[in-house]
């Protein structure tokens, strides 16, 4: 009988810890919405893009997409972005979609612009930027290091093959 005591004692105390961990974990994530105003950007791919991502200003969360549209007119990706009401952004703010590590994740960058004048409440950010795709990227260094191969042949007198 007592075993089963001391079992009983040792599993609420698991559970109390796990519960402190897990309400560490949730605070320092800061996975709250973002209440605010809302403004849209077009993008021509949001490849990794999830609704609830972050958006930031210099490393610094000021809001979080909130929903994930296609245009059916110009085909391009809406998306609709939650920001805190002190942010103010200049009308040639760029939003760029960015990883946050090697495996994976995108946000949503804002890099604001000099502009006096703000965008409204449900306005629209002009100048947006997608993320090329890994094999893109894959690609575009395949080819430059080739290209600079040629010239390096062809100096060297290298003839091409005949067929």
């Amino acid at each position: 009988m007592r075993r089963n005591v001391i079992e009983t004692v040792l599993g609420g105390v698991v559970l109390a810890a796990a519960a402190v961990f897990l309400a560490f974990a949730y605070k320092s994530a800061d996975l709250r919405k973002v209440q605010g105003y809302e403004l849209t950007a077009n993008f021509s791919s949001i490849t990794g893009l999830q609704s609830g991502a972050d958006v930031r200003i210099s490393g610094v969360k000021v809001g979080s997409v909130s929903a994930l549209t296609l245009d059916p007119k110009s085909y391009q990706a809406v998306v609709h972005l939650s920001l805190d009401n002190t942010v103010k952004l200049p009308k040639d703010t760029a939003a760029v979609i960015a990883s946050e590590s090697l495996l994976g994740g995108k946000f949503l960058s804002l890099e604001p612009g000099g502009d006096p004048d703000t965008i409204q409440p449900n306005g629209r950010i002009e100048y947006t930027q997608s993320t090329p795709g890994l094999e893109q990227l894959l690609g575009q260094v395949i080819f430059s290091l080739q290209s600079m191969s040629k010239p390096a042949d062809q100096a060297a007198g290298a003839q091409p093959p005949k067929m």
